[in-house]
């Protein structure tokens, strides 16, 4: 086989292992096409909200003037490394060579520097989607309406190439300078580089959301030249991509003075990412590769495990306890519910910033009272941690492992969607109750304290049953199929019907607040709701019978091979 054959087959081996195709159900014949399809659809439907967004408000933005301008292009940046961002922290595991490719692929006669090349060029291929297809519409929209009046055809043609070559670099730095990190953690010893990875996880997705949620605005030239704001344009990248990209497009020469030093970090800090990502990379393939076969994954420790409640029966409590524990070791699966907590985050740190201003303005002290803000915040993130939480339900660890629950008896029906539910209870309610009850009991008088979080315990409860309705598993143990759950879907197609919802929600139990009968009303509402929603899930789990799902497809599918093709 020669070189080039190689590379084709091991291109497209590492273009489709971004995720782990072993946890896809046989219908799914084994590729991620379906899963990278809905990734990719998700992608464009933003990117048809971005256009929109240019059409409607663009022309108001322009004729605000500079300012408005540049605050704008920082936020198109600002998102787009943000989609990037989270991009490299969902193909964290699988952007560097891993245990299977060094038992795989090092007995056979494939050159060290094909099995690079493949790498690189398959991560390269799926950054270049993935910012293609967020920007596939608003990257020509957004510079055409912002493009300074009398540029004419050459000024906005230029405004266009500026603006495209500072969404490719802009993702490209943000990109490399993860890789480099990872890199540079891989040099330590494997079972120190495994535990740490985890947490450089979590804290990089927090960095991002941070930069993009609290990041300080500097609008104009005045502003950008201040003392105060030097720290601000020195550390934050979106800064120096906007110099760059108003350098480049030479629209605004009144603030070449300010964004010429902020180019020239972007460059810098470009090729610096590039170099330290190339060399991180380069020594994977030196050393990564031999402490892998030469170091253990994992390491029996000496500390006492865990301790966990009880969850009901002795079945029940090893099936709940084997998801809170599973939940919390797999770093694939913490990483994705990280994502939803911190769109959660965002969201709500958005919401809430508005209402910090308006509180700035107005000189009212809304924090101590029983505020919109705060009620929307404290469902927002029920929400997102349901939501998550019951996604990476879906989603197996180890199919291999499977088998152990397959051949030894375990709870089925009712007990196991019981044991289930109180395991989602416990990780995903749980938590975000008792953070709201420190929070509100420490604000609010103690009476509407109370009367939220009875609300969040009924509105939890009722999530939880309604998403339990026909569940057949126990999570982490089934082969996973994309395309077929479409909540998520959903709530993030919809994620400004969903706000705008529980806004009018929120809006509705502060007035009910005010009297005692009134909040009588929405508590047994949603009480009758959480009941019947319980009423149905038990009823489902009956009816099932004490089987356990272990395959999406069903069971007397005949898996085709497909070998005439």
């Amino acid at each position: 086989m020669n070189s080039q054959l190689q590379f084709r087959v091991l291109y497209r081996q590492f273009l489709f292992r971004l995720m782990d195709v072993e946890m896809l159900s046989a219908s799914a014949r084994g590729d991620a096409s379906g899963l990278l399809g809905q990734f990719g659809a998700l992608l464009i439907f933003g990117s048809l909200g971005v256009t929109g967004g240019a059409v409607t408000i663009g022309r108001a933005i322009r004729e605000m003037g500079t300012g408005a301008i540049w605050q704008t292009e920082r936020l198109l940046i600002s998102v787009t490394m943000l989609i990037v961002g989270v991009f490299a922290l969902l193909s964290w595991d699988s952007t560097f060579p891993d245990r299977r490719d060094v038992l795989v692929l090092t007995p056979l006669p494939i050159r060290g520097r094909t099995l690079f090349a493949a790498k690189v060029a398959a991560v390269g291929s799926a950054l270049g989607l993935v910012v293609a297809a967020w920007n596939s519409l608003g990257a020509i929209a957004w510079p055409m309406i912002l493009a300074p009046p009398g540029s004419g055809i050459v000024g906005r043609v230029r405004f266009v190439g500026a603006f495209l070559v500072t969404l490719v670099a802009a993702p490209t730095f943000l990109y490399c300078a993860v890789l480099g990190v990872q890199g540079c953690a891989a040099q330590l010893p494997r079972r120190w580089y495994l535990r740490a990875s985890s947490v450089l996880q979590i804290v990089v997705f927090v960095l991002f959301l941070g930069v993009l949620c609290f990041q300080s605005s500097a609008n104009s030239v005045a502003e950008l030249a201040a003392p105060e704001h030097r720290l601000a344009q020195a550390w934050l990248p979106t800064y120096w991509f906007m110099g760059l990209l108003n350098e480049l497009s030479g629209a605004f020469p009144e603030g070449h003075a300010v964004m010429a030093p902020l180019a020239y970090r972007a460059v810098v800090g470009l090729a610096i990412s590039i170099l330290v990502a190339g060399t991180a990379f380069f020594l994977s393939y030196l050393r990564t590769l031999r402490k892998i076969v030469e170091e253990p994954d994992v390491v029996s420790s000496g500390r006492a495990g865990m301790w966990l409640p009880r969850f009901g029966t002795m079945q029940q409590t090893a099936v709940a306890q084997f998801v809170i524990r599973t939940l919390l070791r797999s770093r694939q699966h913490r990483a994705i519910l990280a994502l939803y907590l911190g769109g959660g985050f965002a969201i709500s740190a958005i919401y809430w910033g508005g209402a910090s201003q308006e509180m700035h303005l107005t000189g009212i002290d809304f924090m101590h009272r029983v505020n919109i803000p705060m009620l929307v915040a404290s469902v927002l993130m029920l929400a997102a941690s349901w939501l998550g939480t019951r996604t990476v339900f879906s989603l197996p660890l180890d199919m291999r492992a499977i088998w152990l629950f397959r051949v030894t008896p375990s709870v089925g029906g009712a007990d196991s969607v019981a044991a289930v539910r109180r395991a989602l209870l416990a990780f995903a309610v749980f938590p975000v109750v008792a953070v709201s009850a420190a929070l509100l009991l420490w604000y609010w008088p103690w009476m509407p304290a109370v009367e939220h979080l009875l609300v969040l315990g009924l509105l939890g409860s009722a999530l939880v049953d309604l998403s339990l309705r026909g569940f057949r598993k126990i999570p982490f143990t089934c082969t996973y199929l994309p395309g077929k759950s479409k909540v998520h879907l959903i709530f993030w197609f919809g994620i400004i019907p969903v706000v705008i919802f529980i806004h009018q929600g929120a809006t509705v139990e502060q007035d009910a607040m005010a009297s005692p009968l009134r909040f009588g009303a929405v508590a047994a509402t949603l009480a009758a709701v959480a009941f019947s929603a319980r009423w149905v899930s038990k009823a489902s789990a009956k009816e099932g019978g004490p089987e356990i799902q272990f395959e999406e497809s069903a069971s007397d599918e005949l898996i085709l091979l497909g070998l005439n093709r």
